[in-house]
């Protein structure tokens, strides 16, 4: 009965965060598709002007689309999970809306948002230059991987932002800086020693290798441990949940 109850709280609050997120916007979803087709763009046609080829393949808008497109499901994921409780608050006050079906709430309506755009820009990149998929199985590998670090990093950062808020802008400023060092504009066997050991602490470097593993064959690079940002995502899953369920309460009469 419970699980009946919970999968309506989660529909309903998708449902009110579609209505709240994308429907006051002209052009509503359109613009989650142009968003991040833009940032591609950008940035392929500026690489484009400063070398002859792309450091994987042949297309620079494909190569950059295979970095920056897992990156952006992290990124989305972790920042919207964490403030789930803030943006839920007023409908936690009713018994049958819990703070996890807040957290899963957001988690599937962005992680289904991104997988579309993911098929949309992928898929017509793929069309238009004629590039075969070397494995699937790869790509699949490296979506689910970075939603779950980006769930995983998003629990623990909806116990963080409110218990202390200046964490939020912490994080911020802290996650700048992953964009240039999670390999999106370069790949991290070209970085010298021994910062080429170091990047591959990030998990995101092994997520993103994942996905240019399944558009390019041949490539796997030394140092690349698919299931490395698994069990990060988990451990810091595992960290998230166990914070939230001990203090979620005091948090939400806090504010």
């Amino acid at each position: 009965m419970r699980s009946f109850s919970a999968s309506r709280a989660i529909t309903a609050l998708m449902i009110r965060e579609i209505a709240t997120s994308y429907g006051r916007t002209p052009g509503g979803y359109l613009w989650a598709v142009l968003e991040p087709l833009a940032a591609v763009a950008v940035l392929a046609g500026i690489f484009s002007l400063a070398f002859d080829a792309p450091p994987l393949g042949r297309d620079f808008a494909l190569f950059y689309a295979s970095g920056y497109l897992p990156f952006a499901i992290y990124a989305d994921l972790s920042q919207k999970i964490g403030v789930a409780l803030r943006y839920s608050r007023p409908l936690m006050a009713y018994p049958a809306i819990t703070w996890i079906d807040a957290v899963l709430a957001r988690f599937f309506l962005n992680f289904l948002t991104h997988t579309i755009v993911v098929a949309l820009v992928l898929g017509g990149m793929i069309l238009w230059t004629g590039h075969r998929i070397a494995y699937p199985i790869f790509i699949l590998s490296s979506l689910g991987s970075c939603a779950l670090l980006g769930l995983g990093l998003g629990v623990v950062n909806a116990y963080l932002f409110e218990r202390w808020p200046i964490w939020e802008r912490v994080w911020a400023i802290l996650n700048r800086p992953a964009f240039l060092a999670s390999g999106i504009l370069f790949l991290p066997e070209a970085i010298p020693p021994p910062f080429r050991d170091w990047i591959w602490i990030n998990p995101l470097v092994h997520v993103i290798t994942t996905m240019r593993s399944g558009l390019y064959e041949w490539y796997r690079p030394d140092g690349w441990v698919p299931l490395y940002p698994v069990a990060a995502a988990l451990v810091l899953l595992a960290l998230g949940l166990l914070m939230l369920r001990r203090g979620a309460r005091d948090l939400l009469c806090r504010n």
